[in-house]
This record gives structure tokens, sequence and C-alpha cells, in this order.
């Protein structure tokens, strides 16, 4: 299918201002107690320990081997990508293929240095629920510990909405089949997001977060890379609209 000469319509009004707003109130969630409240809803006192903490499902089925399905995707994107140089038949997909290899590998490469980085402990690991280490918000100093934390953002549901970049490298060509993995991407992530609460991996922050960060960061890439809009020429009358592949302003 050839490249269409200009892109489908993109309202980055919505498209930053949703992931903007969430943020938004993800910092000012911080100064109540959400996470805290759901995390409890998901932990068992009386076993002292969270419902699904050794759920063969959640670990085996939903974690690792999920987990090795999206690498299989992300694996074969880059087969494609690289066999697009030899095969005429995925010449036309090499932009796309191009794209949907970055913002995957972005959007999981980002997750283990912000976790260094921000030392945010795991539910399990507190106090609260049977750990030793103590409770602080995500812009709050972390409390002195010999094991520092490694649990925002969700490394496990960024497997999942880093499928967003399927969305984006479908949207011009195959608009439905591209909301259909819209669906699939934010469902798969929602659903390793709530798999990884119930064992006590993450608060519900942390998975929200990981969501805006890899929407952002497929929407920066299609609009880097794939994003083409119409730029009509001045002072040339009765010509057709020119688009212009370099053109990037709103």
């Amino acid at each position: 299918m050839p490249l269409p000469a200009t892109s489908r319509p993109l309202n980055l009004w919505l498209a930053l201002g949703i992931p903007a707003m969430t943020a938004l109130t993800l910092i000012l969630l911080e100064l109540t107690s959400l996470d805290m409240d759901l995390a409890r809803l998901m932990y068992d006192p009386v076993a002292g320990q969270f419902i699904g903490r050794h759920s063969y499902f959640l670990e085996d089925i939903l974690h690792d081997r999920a987990k090795q399905a999206v690498i299989v995707v992300a694996l074969g994107a880059i087969v494609a990508f690289v066999a697009s140089f030899f095969w005429q038949r995925l010449k036309n997909w090499r932009r796309e293929l191009g794209c949907l290899v970055m913002a995957m590998a972005l959007s999981t490469s980002f997750v283990t240095p912000l976790k260094a980085v921000t030392a945010v402990q795991c539910p399990w690991s507190l106090q609260e629920f049977g750990g030793k280490e103590t409770y602080s918000e995500l812009l709050s100093p972390r409390p002195a510990t010999d094991k520092p934390g490694r649990c925002w953002p969700g490394g496990h549901a960024a497997t999942g909405f880093t499928l967003f970049a399927l969305f984006f490298a479908l949207r011009d060509r195959r608009p439905r089949l591209a909301r259909a993995a819209l669906l699939v991407a934010f469902g798969l992530g929602t659903l390793f997001s709530v798999g990884r609460m119930l064992q006590g991996a993450h608060f519900f922050s942390h998975n929200v977060w990981t969501a805006v960060f890899c929407w952002l960061i497929s929407l920066g890439c299609y609009y880097g890379v794939l994003y083409r809009k119409p730029v009509t020429v001045s002072g040339r009358s009765g010509l057709a609209p020119r688009y212009d592949m370099a053109d990037k302003s709103l």
C-alpha cells in the first residue's frame, strides 16, 4: 500500500493534554492515601502477604510468558524492519517499522534507569505489608536504607503499554487496525498492571505513570518520524497543496 500524502488529523492538544492532565492528577494524588488504600485491598493480613504474591498464573503466565510474547512482537518488528531493506513488499512500510522499533525500544529502556534514580520501594517491601522498608511518596526524600527500591515506574506495565507504538505505526494506513491495536495495548497494560498490584510489586500510580511515559514516547516517535502535515505554498495560485515531511509546526 503506498504511503499516504498526508497523515490523518492529529489533535496535539488532545494527544498531549490527556497525559498532561493525568500526570497532574497523579501528582495531586500524592496528597492522598489512594495508593496505600488500594494496596491494602489486595493484601491479606492473616496470611501476611499479598493475595497474588505466589500465584502461578500471575507470575508464570501473566508476567513471564506474557513478557516473552511481547518480546517476540518486538523481535518480529526488528526482523521486518531489517527485511524492508531487501524485500520489496516491505519497503513501503520501512518508516513505520523503524518508528515501531524505536518507540518500543524507548518505551521499555527508560524504565530501569528511572527505577535506579527514584529508588521507590515496592509495596511488598514496606512495613505496612510485612516488609522492613519505610513508605515515602514519589516526590519526597527517601528514608535511609541498605536496599533502595526499584519499583517506579512499573516495568511489567511498560511491557503492555509499549504496544501503543503499534497504534501510531498503523494510524495513517490502517486506522481500524490501529484502533484495535490501541485497545489491545491499553487492555494488556492495564491487565499487567493489575496483576503486579495483586502481587504487591507496584502501587496503582506507578503503572499509570508508566502508561503516560509510554504514550508520550510513542507519540514523540510518530510525530518525529511519520507525521506529515499539508503545507500550502503561498503565492502560487491554482497549485495543489505541497506536503512537507520536515514541517512539524502546529
